[in-house]
């Protein structure tokens, strides 16, 4: 079965989430390339502030929905997406829908190079990270954001 098959099988609401994932990602990622970073932090919500990890059972089904959308859209897209847009892109899908997150940024050092960093965001909503998963257990993490619904 081919890919387009495959999309085609899934729920409507599946299909949306991929498409809304895919522009979000397309979005974050010129936003990355082309604003300074300032800029786009602004938006990632509190800084140093993390959201409780405890979150209802339906917000946390849709933010496993809005982590599979981003990674899906993030794995088959014809550019690469690496993980700084993918959190902002999930964090914004979250946020549309009024679900607390947290934005980490962290460091660890290079496999190849001990003496160089490598850098890393992942996305965190409740106790499940959504996006960047694998490798957050490696980094430590030196700024956080934390985003609530203002009601």
């Amino acid at each position: 079965m081919s890919r387009w098959q495959k999309f085609l099988r899934r729920s409507g609401r599946e299909r949306l989430l991929f498409v809304e994932a895919l522009a979000g990602l397309c979005w974050d990622k010129a936003r990355v390339h082309l604003l300074p970073f300032h800029r786009i932090a602004r938006t990632f919500g509190a800084p140093q502030r993390e959201t409780a990890k405890t979150i209802s059972s339906t917000e946390r089904a849709i933010a496993v929905e809005i982590s599979w959308a981003v990674q899906a859209a993030a794995r088959h897209a014809p550019i690469s997406f690496v993980c700084l847009p993918q959190a902002i892109a999930a964090q914004r899908m979250l946020r549309r829908r009024g679900i607390a997150s947290t934005l980490y940024l962290g460091v660890a050092p290079d496999r190849a190079d001990p003496a160089l960093l490598q850098a890393h965001a992942w996305l965190r909503a409740g106790d499940k990270i959504l996006t960047g998963e694998l490798e957050a257990v490696r980094h430590r993490p030196l700024a956080w954001f934390g985003w609530e619904s203002p009601d």
